[in-house]
């Protein structure tokens, strides 16, 4: 049996792939504004991926995950919209939509000032490292869903997270802490 998502990837009517976006918008945006930075580039990234997912939802596969379909073209996207720019200008990491209220100023300085220093460690990485960083710690995907995404072979995947753990790591991140440390201690991959 089909489940509900796949139905709406392959409904010809409208309303059906609407609700699909409402189910997934706010993980597409997300990916897009980690990736490219920007809040506007973000929305157009992400009506991008959405339209560009209608038009070719006749060749989803009911095998793949839908979330990680939509995240694929996404990622495709702003890989690509990165290769075209020079210079990143990263937006803050948190998940919490901007409407939503904030912390207080003690707290609010502090996330501010890790979100820059993030925002400064990603952009030492290259598109694929910071895609796939992005992917696997903000959207907690598993190396196989990576590779899905991306295109690349898993060993790529690994590699490429790897190699950016490695610049990472080798960083003075104020929160990093433990996180540096599991860092080192995975596995190599070759």
């Amino acid at each position: 049996m089909q489940k509900p998502g796949h139905r709406r990837v392959s409904a010809q009517d409208r309303d059906a792939f609407a609700v699909l976006v409402e189910e997934h918008q706010v993980a597409v945006y997300n990916l897009c504004c980690r990736m490219l930075g920007d809040p506007h580039l973000a929305e157009d990234a992400a009506q991008e991926t959405f339209l560009r997912a209608f038009r070719s939802r006749g060749s989803f596969d009911p095998a793949r995950s839908v979330r990680t379909w939509l995240l694929s073209i996404a990622a495709h996207h702003c890989i690509d919209a990165l290769r075209r720019r020079a210079r990143l200008a990263w937006l803050p990491l948190g998940d919490r939509p901007l409407a939503e209220p904030g912390p207080g100023p003690e707290a609010a300085l502090l996330q501010s000032e890790t979100e820059a220093e993030l925002r400064r460690l990603l952009d030492r990485l290259k598109p694929d490292e910071r895609a796939a960083i992005v992917l696997r710690y903000w959207h907690d995907l598993s190396i196989e869903e990576i590779a899905e995404v991306t295109g690349a072979s898993p060993d790529a995947v690994r590699t490429r997270l790897y190699r950016a753990r490695r610049r990472l790591a080798g960083s003075d991140l104020p929160s990093a802490g433990a996180e540096a440390g599991e860092w080192r201690n995975e596995p190599r991959a070759v």
